[in-house]
């Protein structure tokens, strides 16, 4: 690594904990700061006491970190991101014992020491957004699940004969017929049913709303993406959300990496063997499943895959699990065309 000094970041609400230490990891200087952009310059001019080379590193907690990202970069600094287990790792491994913000903060510094090949930070663009719409449609949507959920126990107090089929009462033809049967119906726990409905039939309305929304963003930004097999726009939506512009990925092996489809080694002798990855951002490596199972029941080359893989002998979770780091490599090849034919298009329009 080029950098002389690093800084590693231990963000908090109302607070900043920063370490610098050289190449060796030895301490160099700490300091706690505020979060408004403020503190942020006072803390640029703090650092310049280490030398024009230096590279920040922040723990990946991002609503905690957004703020301050912006303003380095604004600044014209380098930043990457630390996974929080990295950071862990690395403050087991020191000799200095317990947790406090400055310890975490030397950790992560550390760690972005140990890891040269770390994700960088990027100003946000429209995948913060596409993250945004997303994230807020599955909160409504579990909300709703919630609202369904006491709605059939009231129902079932009112009549226990009285049960609508299972997964429906989102749809307006299920929530109609509740509403006729219940405008009859006296009492508190008919009153609260037909409150729940109303709140049911105004969070599905938004939800399609959303819906739709999301899907004409990302057919704009990701029609690479969603010319893959199984991949929906929604599905394509939490990728783009979640990966936070591909081109931040050195290739597409420190992609998988961060996905958790890359095959964690666990042999010692003449047989190799491989086991699954419970590292990575699990939303993405829940999408790259979604697409997998999709394709092992329609798409035929990966029908014929799949075959393959139990032919030589794998089982079926481990055919899927090789399927989806195969997956992962066409999804990032589908993200770097995605990524540059809208640099080239916001190029043409300037």
């Amino acid at each position: 690594m080029d950098t002389v000094v690093v800084l590693g970041i231990d963000a908090h609400k109302r607070s900043h904990t920063v370490v610098a230490v050289d190449q060796l990891g030895r301490k160099l200087g700490e300091r706690t700061l505020g979060t408004a952009t403020a503190d942020h310059l006072a803390l640029l001019a703090w650092a310049e006491r280490f030398g024009d080379e230096r590279l920040w590193a922040v723990e990946d907690c991002r609503h905690l970190s957004r703020r301050l990202e912006r303003d380095l970069l604004g600044a014209g600094e380098r930043i990457v991101r630390v996974p929080p287990k990295l950071m862990a790792h690395a403050r087991d491994a020191a000799r200095s014992y317990g947790k406090s913000d400055p310890i975490d903060a030397l950790a992560v510094a550390r760690a972005a020491l140990r890891e040269p090949d770390l994700p960088t930070a990027q100003l946000d663009g429209p995948s913060r957004e596409v993250r945004l719409l997303v994230d807020h449609r599955e909160d409504l949507v579990a909300e709703r699940t919630r609202i369904i959920n006491r709605l059939r126990w009231h129902l079932h107090e009112l009549d226990p004969a009285w049960q609508p089929p299972p997964r429906c009462l989102h749809r307006p033809k299920h929530l109609n017929e509740l509403t006729h049967k219940l405008a009859c119906l006296p009492g508190i726990i008919a009153m609260l049913c037909r409150e729940l409905v109303d709140w049911c039939r105004q969070l599905t309305t938004r939800i399609t709303s959303l819906d739709a929304e999301i899907t004409a963003k990302i057919a704009e930004l990701a029609p690479a993406l969603l010319a893959i097999p199984g991949c929906g726009a929604l599905t394509a939506a939490k990728i783009v959300g979640e990966t936070a512009d591909i081109r931040r990925f050195r290739s597409r092996h420190a992609w998988a990496r961060h996905n958790g489809t890359a095959p964690l080694p666990v042999w010692s002798g003449n047989r190799e063997r491989h086991r699954l990855s419970r590292t990575g951002n699990r939303q993405l490596n829940a999408a790259l499943h979604r697409i997998a199972i999709t394709q092992a029941h329609y798409h035929p080359d990966a029908r014929t895959y799949l075959t393959q893989r139990r032919t030589n002998g794998d089982t079926s979770s481990e055919a899927i699990r090789a399927l989806k780091r195969r997956l992962s490599d066409v999804v990032y090849r589908a993200l770097l065309t995605d990524a540059n034919r809208t640099s080239q298009r916001d190029t043409l329009a300037a």
